[in-house]
């Protein structure tokens, strides 16, 4: 069996520092009969010997000492890795790298940064807002937000938010000038905002359920964007109808800003997750991202909740 390169180096070294076989087995917490041989084998791989050994000392050999001064500073520059590598594994640091849709970065990981990164200075946050479904294995991402539906079942999903509802919303000038959709098919005679799939490059289809079916709907309208926040805007300014979720437009429903419609087809779908690799250990960043995200997420969520009542 062919020998590592590295086989009985460590020994070596060690019997080299103090001198002695026997305190070197005791630093290592093997026999010196065990380190002796080690040494032996090493010697015969080489074909030199590497200490001059009597009953009284232990010197090096010319063949030895160089061995040492070329080894000895390689040795302690690994060793100086591993511990840099288990200080990392130890503390959150190094860089993570997130990819998530648009709403989710507006919504979740906006609010969070500045504090985020007060907390936990030590970790270079990376984030690509990425409306397809990204396979974060492939691409090397550390962990990615979604809504749960679209989370493949082979991956840790940790919940951020609750449900989320969809609602049909517009400005009050808009509804008194074309008045207001009472069924789904009403909307086929409204300027809706469509949505343009960054995943397939198609119109994104509205989704109700009637009856306890689900219907889904073709729109038109004057303005296709594949961004939320103009829709929102386009909503807004009232150039149409928009199909949002209704904590994105919580606060102008409350102020009047807009109007929600055909809230009876309206029904609740899968909260964003987060979701990563099914591993057995969790690197130290991702961890705390995780549970910063979550709490905040939580924290937000209750003061919307507060503030509706």
């Amino acid at each position: 069996m062919q020998r590592n390169a590295f086989d009985g180096l460590t020994m070596f070294l060690v019997v080299a520092q103090h001198r002695s076989f026997s305190i070197a087995a005791a630093r290592l917490g093997v026999s010196a009969p065990a380190v002796s041989q080690s040494i032996r084998q090493l010697e015969e791989r080489l074909g030199t010997p590497l200490f001059h050994r009597t009953t009284r000392s232990v010197k090096l050999t010319e063949a030895g000492q160089r061995l040492v001064e070329r080894a000895a500073p390689a040795a302690a520059e690994i060793v100086e890795a591993l511990d840099l590598v288990q200080d990392q594994a130890d503390r959150p640091a190094g860089r993570l790298r997130v990819t998530m849709p648009r709403i989710a970065g507006s919504y979740l990981i906006e609010p969070i940064m500045a504090d985020f990164h007060a907390a936990y200075p030590d970790i270079e946050l990376e984030i690509s807002l990425d409306d397809k479904l990204v396979d974060i294995v492939e691409t090397g991402f550390d962990a990615g937000i979604r809504l749960g539906s679209m989370i493949d079942a082979d991956m840790v999903a940790v919940r951020l938010t609750g449900t989320k509802t969809p609602v049909i919303v517009g400005t009050p000038g808009y509804f008194q000038r074309y008045g207001r959709p009472e069924r789904i098919e009403d909307l086929a005679r409204h300027k809706c905002l469509g949505i343009r799939l960054m995943s397939s490059g198609g119109l994104y289809r509205w989704e109700f359920m009637r009856d306890g079916k689900a219907v889904e709907i073709a729109v038109n309208g004057p303005l296709i964007v594949n961004d939320v926040s103009l829709i929102l805007r386009g909503a807004l300014d009232g150039i149409g109808l928009a199909y949002l979720y209704r904590s994105l437009v919580s606060e102008a429903l409350a102020d009047g800003r807009l109007i929600s419609v055909l809230d009876e087809f309206c029904e609740e779908e899968p909260g964003l997750y987060m979701y990563f690799p099914n591993r057995a250990t969790i690197a130290p960043k991702l961890r705390v991202f995780v549970d910063f995200v979550k709490a905040r997420a939580r924290a937000l969520e209750r003061a919307k909740k507060a503030a509706s009542l």
